[in-house]
């Protein structure tokens, strides 16, 4: 419901252990080019990964949950370092109540950036909710914070910093590249 960051925001992502992320339209730009072979491609923004890397680092965990099936997602987890991958999922907000039961935590304890429709439920049922700039207009309206870049072109950068610096987890995520 807002793309400005409040205290009230800030509170809520304190808490946050997890990060659950879907695929197409958040870390690429709903874009898949598909080969004369029939081989999938996707493009990822590697301030995205990176901002992903330093998040891990930070003790927050990351997780993709998806509706699509690709082993380019597989490829690109595995890159990462995220182990835990749901692809082919419909029914979201099911496999979400898997993890909360799995990792023995809260709604209140895990974050969720989603782009479409089929989002919508674990949106509303998170912690903390993201869209990014390009969401359709349904995800926007039930999200705490709406990322001023659009997916697969730096929204889960913007967000994954977010989170580190509302947790006062930036100086120690940035200290190895000596920024100040």
């Amino acid at each position: 419901m807002s793309d400005s960051m409040t205290d009230a925001l800030q509170e809520k992502i304190r808490p946050i252990r997890f990060l659950i992320l879907d695929v197409d339209g958040v870390l690429t730009d709903r874009g898949i080019i598909i080969d004369e072979d029939g081989r999938e491609t996707k493009r990822f923004d590697v301030r995205d990964g990176h901002g992903l890397k330093m998040l891990m680092r930070c003790d927050v965990e990351i997780i993709l949950l998806t509706g699509r099936k690709s082993k380019v997602v597989e490829h690109r987890a595995r890159d990462l370092g995220i182990s835990e991958v749901y692809q082919g999922v419909w029914n979201k907000l099911e496999v979400f109540e898997e993890i909360l039961r799995n990792k023995n935590v809260t709604a209140q304890e895990v974050a969720f950036v989603g782009d479409d429709v089929v989002d919508v439920p674990v949106l509303r049922r998170v912690g903390v909710s993201f869209a990014t700039a390009d969401a359709v207009e349904e995800v926007k309206k039930v999200v705490h914070y709406i990322s001023k870049n659009p997916g697969g072109k730096g929204a889960v950068r913007e967000i994954c910093e977010i989170i580190m610096k509302a947790k006062g987890r930036w100086p120690d995520a940035t200290a190895r590249y000596e920024l100040i």
